[in-house]
C-alpha cells in the first residue's frame, strides 16, 4: 500500500522560473479513480472531447506522441519518456514556430495520477516554457482541465475561450 499522496498546496497552479525558462504546475482534485482519468488523458476519443485534441499516443516508452491541439490546431511532436499506467504519462513536445506561436515550444508535459480517498490528485507539470509563455498558458490548461472535471462527471462540458478571444 503507497503513502496517501501528499495535499497540493493553496494555489493550485504555480509558476516556477529558472533563468529563462519556467515550469508551468497544475494541481486538481478529480472524484474519479486513477484509472478512469487515466482513460481521459490517453483515449484519442477522450482527448478529442475535453482536449480538443487529435491524438496518437503509442503507450510505451519511446513511443511517437503526435498531438493537433486545440481551436488554433497547433501540431505538436514527441515522444513518450515514462509510461506507467495508470500512474505517469510523461512526453518531450516540439511545436515549430507559428504565427499563434513565434517562440514555437520545446518542453515536457507530465501528467501525474495520484490516489486519494475519494478520487485522483492530477499534477500536470509543463517544463521548458518561457516565463510569458506560461503565464499565457496557465489561463487556457486552467480552461482545459475544467473541461476534464465536467467530461469525468458527466456534466456538460464548457466552452473554451482563449485568452485573446
Amino acid at each position: 500500500m503507497s503513502a496517501p499522496a501528499p495535499s497540493p498546496p493553496a494555489d493550485p497552479v504555480s509558476i516556477e522560473v529558472e533563468g529563462e525558462k519556467a515550469t508551468l504546475i497544475f494541481r486538481r482534485r478529480l472524484r474519479h479513480p486513477p484509472e478512469v482519468v487515466w482513460q481521459a488523458l490517453t483515449d484519442p476519443k477522450a482527448l478529442r472531447q475535453w482536449f480538443l485534441t487529435d491524438a496518437t499516443i503509442e503507450g510505451r516508452v519511446g513511443g511517437k506522441v503526435d498531438l493537433i491541439q486545440g481551436p488554433y490546431r497547433a501540431h505538436a511532436t514527441g515522444h513518450v519518456l515514462a509510461w506507467d499506467p495508470p500512474r505517469l504519462l510523461e512526453y518531450d513536445t516540439h511545436v515549430a514556430p507559428q504565427e499563434r506561436l513565434p517562440e514555437g515550444i520545446d518542453g515536457v508535459i507530465r501528467w501525474e495520477l495520484l490516489p486519494q480517498a475519494g478520487g485522483t490528485l492530477l499534477v500536470l507539470t509543463f517544463r521548458g516554457l518561457s516565463k510569458p509563455l506560461a503565464t499565457t498558458f496557465a489561463g487556457g490548461l486552467k480552461g482545459f482541465l475544467a473541461r476534464l472535471e465536467a467530461q469525468l462527471d458527466g456534466r456538460t462540458l464548457p466552452e473554451w475561450q482563449p485568452r485573446d478571444a
